[in-house]
């Protein structure tokens, strides 16, 4: 579990593809208190520590994983949003997160507001996928690359979200630009309250 503030970025320093696995190792400032079996999330996908090795960790993306997040378009050299695990004993500044990616969105448009950026992804909208709460609700909470975020301005398929500078400098959202693909994850209340709807009909 999550919450959908990221620590810092991380580097991809190697790229390694295993049959229809890829194992990504990478590098940052907190590998040295990481541990095998460790659950760290990648631009909002949960994923588990199977090495740490000379200032680096490796985590593997399956295909499952693959098909649904960013991950495959990753080179070496780019920076991943990560969060270590919550811990309970906290408060939760963020949203609830799962770490398990619904879809990817493509950023349309940046918009620089003099303070802040305003960021318009696109999405695929399925009705079934809908039904099961696959979609963005305005003021509502959204996981974009991992960061937790409000909603603002939604159609069908497509939503804006604003970002500070303190964000903009301290994740991957400094690099993102129209045609970037990003990981999505909607609401995991949402999800409940629209499977708990689909079932009342039923």
């Amino acid at each position: 579990m999550f919450s959908g503030i990221v620590e810092e970025c991380a580097t991809v320093v190697a790229i390694e593809k295993e049959l229809e696995n890829i194992h990504f190792t990478l590098r940052c400032s907190f590998v040295d208190e990481l541990k095998i079996d460790q659950s760290v999330s990648h631009n909002g996908v949960c994923l588990t520590v199977v090495r740490i090795q000379d200032g680096t960790y490796t985590v593997t993306a399956m295909k499952e994983t693959l098909d649904r997040s960013n991950l495959g378009l990753l080179s070496v050299g780019d920076e991943v949003n990560v969060e270590r695990s919550m811990m309970m004993n906290g408060r939760l500044d963020g949203h609830i997160v799962q770490g398990h990616v619904d879809q990817t969105a493509e950023c349309t448009a940046v918009k620089d507001m003099h303070g802040s950026w305003t960021y318009t992804f696109h999405y695929h909208f399925d009705h079934e996928m809908a039904s099961r709460g696959y979609f963005a609700v305005d003021k509502g909470s959204i996981t974009v690359n991992g960061v937790s975020l409000t909603v603002c301005n939604p159609t069908f398929d497509t939503f804006e979200v604003n970002i500070i500078p303190y964000t903009y400098d301290n994740t991957n959202f400094h690099a993102i630009k129209a045609g970037t693909r990003v990981n999505l994850e909607f609401d995991i209340i949402g999800k409940y309250i629209s499977r708990y709807a689909v079932l009342l009909k039923n």
